[in-house]
């Protein structure tokens, strides 16, 4: 199976008055599709704008792997466990929230802020809350799920033989299974074996995630 989905059919979120856009590749708040709340072990992943000073009040979250790769900008992230951190473009953070952790997080550059940020299901429920950044990954592991790896790719790549393979580019156009892929677009992939993205052709740098999991949410 690979089924692509392209960046218009993601739904539309955020507050662009206050300087947030948002775009969800999954069911999320007020857009809920029975048929689209998630992909093997991701729950979310939102592709967010930030505007200079504009970021997202502290708020809870309990039982969720998060994983964020910065695209561009500089992200600032708080929580009440203590943990703090910038994270630059070419970075990822890890936040396993554990049995509950509140944060906030919010553009800390001159510039736009523009990063990707998925959720899992942790590998089991509760425990402390975790967090680290993560510079220059060639690929990360979320703190709380080893079975799903991130992969970021910048040339062309064979693709893991996984359970469930999720694709989002986020810079360029990448060629995969006979498609062009451009900004926004995401593929779900499952059952599929020796699959290349590469670069397509005059899209100059290129940029993409690639979600490896082996395996489904073992509960809930």
């Amino acid at each position: 199976m690979i089924d692509v989905r392209r960046a218009g059919e993601r739904y539309r979120g955020g507050e662009p008055s206050a300087g947030i856009e948002t775009w969800h590749a999954f069911s999320f708040g007020a857009h809920y599709d029975p048929a689209n709340v998630g992909f093997g072990l991701l729950s979310a992943c939102n592709e967010e704008h930030l505007a200079p000073g504009a970021g997202f009040a502290e708020h809870p979250h309990r039982d969720v792997e998060i994983v964020t790769w910065v695209v561009e900008g500089v992200l600032e992230h708080r929580d009440s466990a203590g943990h703090s951190g910038l994270v630059r473009s070419g970075q990822a953070q890890r936040l396993s929230a554990g049995s509950g952790v509140r944060h906030t997080e919010r553009n800390a550059g001159e510039g736009p802020l523009r990063f990707v940020q998925t959720w899992l299901h942790p590998q089991a429920p509760g425990g402390e809350p975790r967090y680290e950044t993560v510079p220059e990954p060639v690929s990360v592991a979320p703190l709380g799920q080893p079975e799903a790896t991130l992969h970021i790719g910048h040339s062309a790549m064979r693709l893991p033989e996984a359970e469930y393979v999720y694709v989002h580019v986020v810079r360029g156009g990448v060629r995969l299974g006979g498609e062009t892929l451009r900004v926004g677009d995401a593929v779900r992939i499952r059952g599929e074996q020796r699959l290349v993205a590469e670069p397509a052709e005059g899209s100059g740098p290129v940029e993409y995630l690639v979600w490896e999991m082996r395996g489904a949410p073992a509960y809930g």
